[in-house]
């Protein structure tokens, strides 16, 4: 009996592989990768306390698992120095500043929309007929 992981994905009906996109939003959008990476680009290369004094409600157990999935995805890299005590230190790399046109991008939108988001989300809360 042939299993669902048998199956050949089809780019024209999986939405995974008809949005190219959705692979990117997983890497750059991910709850605490955007507050890193722009740390990193903005106050540069930095230890792991001083990431998270900077980003502030992230807990060190998810801040661990945000910087080694950035290491992996080659966004960051992580540089340990073999010293008494030793030293590590994180540092956006240069295809995690190719990022900053689409953040600067994204922060123009917000600028622009984000009130009328707002008044729809209100429009839509109050609706009696909700």
């Amino acid at each position: 009996m042939a299993g669902s992981s048998d199956r050949v994905a089809d780019p024209a009906t999986d939405p995974e592989l008809a949005c190219p996109t959705s692979a990117v939003v997983d890497i750059v959008f991910s709850r605490w990768t955007t507050p890193i990476l722009w740390t990193l680009h903005t106050h540069g290369r930095q230890r792991f306390v001083e990431l998270e004094r900077r980003i502030g409600a992230i807990t060190p157990k998810v801040l661990t698992q945000r910087l080694r999935q950035l290491e992996r995805d080659g966004m960051v890299v992580r540089t340990y120095h073999p010293e008494v005590p030793p030293r590590v230190e994180y540092e956006i790399t240069d295809l995690g500043r190719s990022l900053a046109p689409l953040f600067a991008h994204l922060t123009g939108w917000a600028a622009t929309h984000l009130d009328q988001v707002e008044k729809a989300r209100l429009a839509y809360d109050t609706d009696p007929s909700r």
